[in-house]
């Protein structure tokens, strides 16, 4: 490819597409997305057949949604933990297996509200325990320079396949006399769609962007772990915080558009199918357009002008009929749509480590699903009690509400932090006794001389180390002037155990060494502030308290040949 050719595909945002890996995994998802959003109108429509009650057709999308609820965490600690490639193939197996058992039994008729959510929920744990570990795998197919593409170009293909999907599901249940038939013909085709991210996972060869040279994390260890670093990071609160606003608002379009097209537009299957596609049309206009937009703008003003246009579409939604008004709403929901999520993504991996990734992204996954799951159940339940009209318009209300209350929460603020790993090149620390992993907690101190005219920068400077230190593993942290030697300041913080300090090491960042050289820089000693390492001292069998002591007896004997 020749250089102006490069630069104009580099650019438009396309770029990304060049990689094989990255595209083979590209046309794949589409062709899975496709079969999926076929599945979510086919099994919605279905609903409406089974039963009329808007609650229960709204708790198709809950029980869709609800599995990421629920598994978020764990799916992001065991796609951080164990190989992604493996998980993804179970997974995309699991997947398999239930849609195929939901078209065996729709087609045979053997079909139930009750049976419906629930295979529709078995199929959802799937794809929870999917997402993190997808999304989690992008950076290793792309540079990190190309990645907001990437991702926006997921989003294209994701949205192509939601334009595609609806209608073709649409016209599949509506070529049938019977809707079971119908649904359960898409179901069958759903389960095929598996086999082709299944081959593109198998025949990949995966090389990990971050692998430790420490033991595993246990599970339940990753998710405090994770949960421990969200606690501490701002911007990835910043993003929960406005993704659970977003969704919890915009769910009443989803959980109630098969309402609107069957009782108050008088639709079929194919007509609500349609109006999905809509939508879907709009997003993919909006993940085409996101690249261009994304450098022209900042990301709170793409998310609050596209609240601004989701909100006039549930407006539009609550009150007219008028077919082609909704279809052009709907369009721009779907911009509106996609710009948001796009902007959401980017914003929490652009945000965090290469070692916490997949935890972050299945706790954004969590809340994003978890409000959608609420939002449907509780829209249906308004529409169900009151009325449809006014559970959208009070839904719309609530959006715009949501951006005056969220403008604190500012997403993707200022120069981006190198998030590479420091650790790669940090000496070990020098110790005489060897710890067990599992002994613990563990003290750690670090003595500084300062200066009393630099008290108040070197304060300042070390409570951002205190955030570094908190983020990436320790349970306390503080920082002590000593009274008979004011210019002495030592700084102590605690982790559980000797594995999770090494872990913690491990952590560091470009940008946290960035924070930490600020700290070092008001240091006036000698030689480099002393740094101790302390394991609490229990009460030990008497074996190993012998052997502890012979230890330092040896150390001595070792010390004292050396002088």
């Amino acid at each position: 490819m020749s250089a102006p050719a490069q630069n104009a595909d580099e650019t438009s945002g396309w770029a990304p597409l060049r990689r094989p890996l990255f595209r083979n995994r590209w046309l794949a998802s589409i062709v899975s997305s496709i079969g999926s959003w076929m599945q979510d109108t086919a099994g919605t429509w279905l609903m409406t057949s089974l039963t009329t009650s808007p609650l229960l057709i709204a708790l198709v999308q809950t029980a869709a949604s609800l599995p990421v609820l629920l598994l978020g965490l764990i799916a992001g600690a065991t796609a951080d933990i164990y190989d992604r490639r493996r998980l993804l193939i179970f997974w995309q197996t699991w997947m398999l297996a239930a849609v195929f058992l939901l078209s065996v039994l729709t087609v045979a008729g053997l079909i139930s509200p009750g049976m419906l959510l629930s295979l529709t929920f078995l199929l959802n744990i799937g794809a929870a325990m999917t997402n993190p570990a997808w999304q989690a795998i992008v950076p290793e197919l792309v540079p990190r320079s190309e990645l907001a593409d990437a991702i926006a170009i997921n989003s294209a293909g994701f949205n192509l396949a939601r334009a595609l999907g609806p209608a073709l599901g649409g016209l599949l249940v509506a070529a049938f006399v019977s809707t079971t038939t119908g649904a359960g013909t898409v179901f069958f085709l759903n389960s095929a769609s598996f086999v082709a991210v299944i081959f593109v996972l198998y025949t990949w060869k995966r090389t990990p962007l971050f692998k430790s040279a420490l033991p595993a994390e246990r599970v339940f260890g990753s998710i405090r772990a994770g949960l421990r670093y969200l606690w501490h990071a701002p911007p990835l609160q910043a993003v929960l915080v406005r993704a659970f606003l977003f969704t919890g608002f915009v769910s009443a379009a989803w959980a109630l558009l098969a309402v609107v097209a069957q009782q108050h537009l008088h639709q079929g299957a194919m007509g609500y199918g349609i109006l999905n596609a809509c939508m879907g049309a709009g997003a993919v206009i909006g993940a085409a357009s996101l690249p261009k937009l994304r450098r022209r703008f900042e990301a709170d003003h793409i998310v609050e002008v596209s609240s601004v246009v989701f909100a006039g579409t549930l407006f539009t939604l609550a009150f007219t009929q008028s077919i082609s008004l909704i279809v052009l709403s709907l369009i721009a929901a779907g911009f509106a749509w996609t710009s948001t999520t796009s902007t959401f993504n980017v914003a929490v991996q652009l945000s965090v480590p290469a070692w916490v990734q997949a935890r972050a992204l299945g706790t954004y996954q969590m809340i994003f699903q978890g409000g959608m799951a609420l939002g449907s159940a509780a829209w249906g339940f308004w529409a169900q009690h009151v009325s449809t009209s006014n559970a959208l318009m009070a839904s719309g209300i609530g959006l715009l509400i949501s951006i005056v209350a969220s403008r604190r929460f500012h997403l993707l603020k200022g120069e981006l932090p190198d998030l590479n790993p420091y650790s790669l090149n940090r000496p070990a620390p020098q110790v005489v006794i060897e710890p067990r992993p599992e002994d613990g907690p563990v003290l750690i101190t670090v003595e500084y001389r300062i200066r009393r005219t630099d008290y108040d920068d070197f304060t300042r400077a070390i409570h951002q180390l205190r955030e570094v230190r908190m983020r990436d593993g320790a349970i306390r942290w503080g920082i002590y002037q000593d009274t008979a030697e004011p210019d002495r300041m030592t700084e102590t913080f605690v982790v559980e155990s000797w594995i999770e300090y090494l872990r913690q090491r491990e952590r560091l960042t470009a940008a946290d060494r960035l924070v930490r050289d600020r700290v070092w820089s008001f240091h006036t000693g000698a030689s480099p502030p002393v740094t101790s390492h302390m394991i609490y001292a229990r009460q030990i069998a008497d074996e190993l308290a012998k052997s502890v002591t012979k230890a330092a007896e040896n150390a001595d004997r070792e010390q004292s040949r050396g002088r």
